[in-house]
């Protein structure tokens, strides 16, 4: 009953096939070059319905931080939200591997906008030497505070950073789980909103350690291969990430393993959100819910054997005031669990209305 990340769940059973059929296979070609790879890349061309370069490494930060050096200068800025991965979460990477900054922007639900962009970019001297100067965009889908950008918001970024010879950057570690909470075509939230280069993931919704950067304007990634292997993310037996990534996209597995995610998710929110003294910080869009809970309530559930992280600074008074917990649904996510932590938390608030009428 862990609802602390997806990435505590194991592999799903087709990925976990796939990876020993990988192994009894016998010899392949090391460094990608092998059938498997190749075959990833022609499926992702055909799920994206573009032209692609396909790079597989094995996390998401090092795609991230990868991805981002194809796009910037040693001198330039990457705009951020201050709750981005890149920013929070990945110690100093993108700067490590690219010598770029992170230029935070205040977000509202984690999103970025043309207006809150262009007041971020409003204070730097365009040209000056003396000012790290904006060079790309990276923006997460869906985000870390579990909200997704729509198809218009995203074309809107992409239109903003054309008009400033910006480039575009998605961190993709729950992409598939935007795609299907939109329930639109993979395209439509990519290269044609503007996206240049995709940090695709797969980890976080079913394999074991899969991701790939995949450009869109393959001409960013002249280089790449170089950039790869200089920062040690070159899989020597590529092939098993690769078979991760077979299996993955095979069938629709990865939009079926993120629409479970994402119902459990929102079958979660809606059995909490009624009671008392319960709140939401974002809208629940993907599969992540950002909740408020009364104490009272938040001992319950941790006493009743389910697991999940505290988030943010604690209330003044943690004794008496709700606090906001993070609660991460997956691909495995069993409904029986949603069902209990949803039990648990109405009994706990039940009994606490029962002693405040008794008082």
């Amino acid at each position: 009953m862990n609802f602390s990340s997806d990435n505590v769940t194991g592999a799903h059973p087709a990925i976990a096939e796939a990876l020993a059929r990988a192994a009894a296979a016998g010899p392949m070609a090391p460094y990608g070059a092998d059938p498997l790879t190749e075959g990833v890349a022609a499926r992702l061309a055909e799920i994206f319905e573009h032209e692609v370069a396909v790079f597989p490494v094995i996390s998401g930060t090092a795609a991230n931080a990868l991805a981002l050096s194809a796009l910037v200068p040693p001198w330039g800025g990457v705009l951020a939200s201050t709750e981005a991965h890149v920013e929070v979460d990945e110690c100093g990477a993108v700067e490590a591997l690219s010598g770029a900054r992170i230029l935070a922007v205040p977000t509202p639900d984690a999103k970025l906008t043309p207006e809150t962009l262009a007041a971020r970019i409003a204070p730097i001297r365009l040209g000056d030497q003396h000012h790290v100067q904006p060079a790309a965009i990276s923006l997460t889908q869906a985000t870390e505070a579990g909200t997704v950008y729509t198809p218009g918001e995203l074309a809107a970024i992409g239109a903003f950073a054309r008009e400033r010879g910006l480039r575009v950057h998605m961190d993709g570690a729950r992409f598939a789980n935007a795609v299907a909470g939109l329930e639109c075509a993979p395209a439509e939230i990519t290269w044609k909103a503007g996206v240049d280069v995709l940090s695709f993931g797969a980890t976080k919704n079913g394999a074991m350690a899969a991701e790939a950067v995949v450009f869109f304007d393959t001409g960013l990634a002249e280089n790449f291969l170089f950039r790869r292997k200089r920062a040690g993310h070159l899989v020597s037996k590529m092939r098993f990430i690769s078979a991760q990534f077979d299996a993955y996209l095979s069938d629709g597995l990865w939009l079926a393993n993120a629409a479970h995610a994402n119902e459990a998710a929102n079958r979660l929110a809606l059995g909490l959100i009624d009671l008392p003294g319960v709140e939401l910080d974002h809208p629940v869009e993907a599969n992540e819910i950002f909740v408020r809970l009364p104490p009272a309530i938040a001992r319950a559930l941790q006493a009743g054997g389910f697991h999940f992280y505290d988030w943010g600074a604690p209330p003044a008074d943690p004794a008496t005031e709700a606090a906001l917990y993070r609660l991460v649904t997956a691909f495995d996510t069993r409904n029986e669990d949603v069902d209990a932590f949803i039990a648990c938390a109405v009994a706990a608030a039940d009994a606490e209305t029962d002693t405040a009428e008794s008082a």
